[in-house]
């Protein structure tokens, strides 16, 4: 069975209601990104910080998986599908995709504040002030700020190096270290490009680049795979 990788990025979850993580103003809900996606946010004001991710996943909970996220569930009756997404969204999770790799963490997660690997369950969509890890530590969001390694990135790397075909959905390829996966897909293999806006990429006529958004275009992608 061939293994497909795909790479996801705000585009596919913005179908679903939910607000891609910077907007064209450069603010993220109405919130510049250095006042709540940065550890000196959380140090300066982790109130506001809190507060800022406690309603972005009650957002979350709220939206559902679009038709992009079904399409690459079903995908797995003919190929070997992992999923590495940017989002911090479990919409292809709840979807059905069984492999998914978060690069910046879940929102429906916590983690310590001392202990990035301690991470937990949220009961619900709120992290309260008096909820603390196992050293008596605050729980803060289990997401990736700016500033901060990006433990899967490694794990990411190695999967893309496998890859027989690779996927493109929904992100601009704009932010690093993850735009920098596809340097990792063997030369040779054929990389789909998905999104209304397509951004560049390297592998000349290997690139097959469907302009549409992801609830239209991973369907297009999907009949030209199983057709071959």
């Amino acid at each position: 069975m061939k293994k497909i990788v795909v790479l996801t990025g705000a585009g596919i979850s913005a179908e679903s209601g939910l607000k891609t993580f910077r907007d064209s103003d450069g603010l993220w809900e109405g919130y510049n990104i250095e006042d709540v996606a940065t550890p000196e946010a959380w140090q300066r004001n982790p109130v506001l910080v809190q507060d800022f991710y406690n309603e972005r996943r009650k957002a979350v909970q709220a939206a559902e998986p679009n038709q992009a996220h079904l399409d690459l569930a079903r995908l797995q009756q003919h190929f070997d599908v992992q999923i590495i997404t940017q989002n911090v969204d479990d919409l292809h999770e709840r979807a059905g995709s069984k492999n998914v790799l978060h690069l910046h963490g879940v929102i429906t997660r916590s983690q310590s504040d001392v202990d990035a690997s301690l991470t937990y369950p949220i009961e619900g969509w709120e992290i309260k002030a008096t909820d603390l890890c196992k050293y008596g530590k605050p729980l803060r969001p289990h997401v990736v700020w700016f500033g901060e390694a990006v433990p899967n990135l490694p794990i990411a790397a190695e999967i893309c190096s496998r890859a027989d075909i690779f996927a493109v959905i929904g992100t601009k390829l704009a932010v690093y270290p993850a735009a920098g996966l596809i340097d990792f897909v063997p030369a040779g293999v054929i990389r789909y490009v998905i999104d209304p806006n397509i951004p560049p990429v390297s592998g000349g006529r290997l690139v097959k680049k469907i302009q549409e958004p992801a609830t239209i275009g991973v369907a297009m992608m999907i009949r030209e795979l199983i057709e071959k």
